[in-house]
């Protein structure tokens, strides 16, 4: 017996209403959304209560209390998988949201990154796989 999968990412916030909308819209994550942005993602629809996510690898590891890899005054920080980093990234800078990216983030083997924060300072860091050759 082993755990197969996350099933779940639960957080406190300030106004969960205005949030939960925030990642929906901005993201395509959340109760109701498809990951594939095409109707069915993998296996049936999303549903009042689920985000129906396209599968994949998911890094499960702890980091040290004094890492500086997010802020330090926050115990987490969420990495999504994303496609088309650079249409994402463009859609968010729209939207006014601030977009940070560094060259020595990306790596031809791990993939492509950026960061951002949500209304309530969350750290997001979005990841776009390597293309399979």
């Amino acid at each position: 017996m082993s755990v197969v999968g996350l099933g779940g990412i639960f957080f406190r916030a300030q106004d969960p209403d205005a949030l939960t909308a925030w990642y929906k819209e901005n993201l395509g994550v959340g109760a109701g959304c498809n990951a594939s942005g095409e109707g069915d993602a993998g296996g049936g629809d999303a549903g009042e209560w689920y985000w129906n996510a396209v599968g994949g690898n998911t890094v499960f590891a702890p980091f040290k209390a004094a890492t500086d890899y997010w802020p330090a005054d926050k115990a987490f920080m969420m990495n999504l998988r994303v496609r088309e980093l650079d249409a994402l990234l463009e859609k968010l800078r729209a939207a006014g949201i601030a977009v940070r990216t560094e060259a020595e983030w990306d790596d031809p083997t791990t993939g492509r990154f950026a960061r951002i924060h949500d209304p309530e300072g969350n750290p997001i860091e979005l990841w776009e796989e390597p293309e399979q050759a």
